[in-house]
């Protein structure tokens, strides 16, 4: 498992999550090295790049073509927003009593989340 700059242990998936944020942040194709570079730089190519390929066999990235040369960019498969609404739906999905997860999960809602949700429930019933 990787560590940090702090020499802590990352927990499971979070290279990957620092990955993808750094994919929605640019808002362009990256590179590997790009990739690195807006992580700050610690982590080593080859760790960024098996990252890469572990996306992109999850089906949360692309690839294309970096333009010159062998080397390839990415770009996420979805946005931020859509791709937590499929893990939510997911997780959903995997649950036999979905209306006591579905409870659960508006009683720890805030107010102006519940609000949000609220109006969003009341905009689809319209």
């Amino acid at each position: 498992m990787a560590e940090d700059e702090a020499g802590r242990r990352r927990a499971r998936g979070e290279l990957e999550s620092e990955v993808m944020a750094a994919l929605w942040a640019a808002g362009e194709p990256l590179t590997p090295g790009g990739v690195q570079a807006a992580l700050g730089g610690d982590l080593a190519y080859n760790t960024v790049q098996t990252i890469l390929i572990r996306l992109l066999d999850k089906d949360l990235v692309r690839r294309g073509p970096a333009g010159r040369g062998r080397g390839h960019a990415y770009w996420p498969a979805q946005d931020a927003a859509t791709l937590a609404a499929t893990r939510m739906r997911a997780t959903l999905d995997e649950r036999p009593d979905r209306r006591a997860v579905l409870q659960q999960f508006a009683a720890a809602l805030g107010e102006d989340d519940a609000e949000t949700l609220r109006a969003l429930l009341a905009e689809r019933e319209s």
